[in-house]
């Protein structure tokens, strides 16, 4: 089965510096027909005005990956680590079993724009722990492995079997991702504009492919894009 997840469908909130699509159900967005996509629980596509950010605040038993768009995000938290990331870098911090953090745009002139990431662990508890790292120089449309659970081809190790790829395309490039029988796609359009085996996404839009024998999910981009896809159990 596959569906299609339009951008304007999506919750969405503000909150004056904070400007947030959620492609599950967060906070005050309830939708029990979208309450996550196996263990991918949320995406939040958030745009946070300079000067402003998230106070630290704690999360636990929950592994989140910060992909970022443009801009830059400057990071804290309770294990002593601090950074600010650019585009082209993506954050991941294993919550486990507490950890307390900030996320904060420290430009005085420019947004940041960003996709918020959590997925459900296979277990609770353990050790908080945080990396980052700048993704590596590919060639346009080829799929970079940014997390699995074994930390495959350099990507960061993560307490869940999910692999997430990213990918930036050319006008004009195609792909593919063969997905195994018994596996779960979701492929999220970070920028720009593709079809995914003749469908046409934008921005903000989201397939996902599911209860299916195999695919080869077939990527062609009309426009320079960027897109996520996680490759579930």
């Amino acid at each position: 089965m596959i569906s299609i997840r339009k951008s304007h469908e999506r919750g969405h909130a503000v909150h004056g510096w904070l400007d947030s699509w959620h492609s599950f159900s967060f906070a005050d967005y309830y939708d029990e027909n979208w309450m996550g996509f196996r263990s991918l629980r949320v995406i939040n596509d958030d745009r946070i005005a300079p000067g402003h950010g998230f106070g630290m605040h704690p999360h636990r038993d929950m592994e989140i990956l910060t992909y970022l768009v443009s801009g830059t995000l400057e990071h804290k938290d309770s294990m002593g680590n601090g950074r600010v990331i650019h585009p082209g870098e993506v954050q991941y911090m294993s919550a486990a079993s507490g950890v307390y953090h900030s996320e904060f745009n420290p430009s005085p002139t420019d947004p940041c724009h960003l996709l918020q990431i959590w997925i459900e662990p296979e277990t609770k508890g353990g050790e908080p722990r945080y990396a980052d790292r700048s993704l590596d120089s590919v060639p346009p449309g080829t799929f970079q492995l940014i997390a699995s659970k074994q930390g495959r081809l350099g990507s960061f190790s993560i307490r869940q079997d999910a692999d997430l790829w990213s990918c930036s395309l050319l006008p004009g490039n195609t792909t593919t991702h063969p997905l195994s029988p018994g596996r779960h796609a979701w492929l999220q359009v970070a920028t720009g504009s593709i079809t995914v085996n003749g469908i046409p996404l934008s921005q903000g839009d989201a397939l996902a492919a599911s209860d299916l024998a195999s695919l080869d999910l077939n990527v062609s981009a009309q426009e320079r894009s960027q897109v996520l896809l996680f490759d579930l159990a």
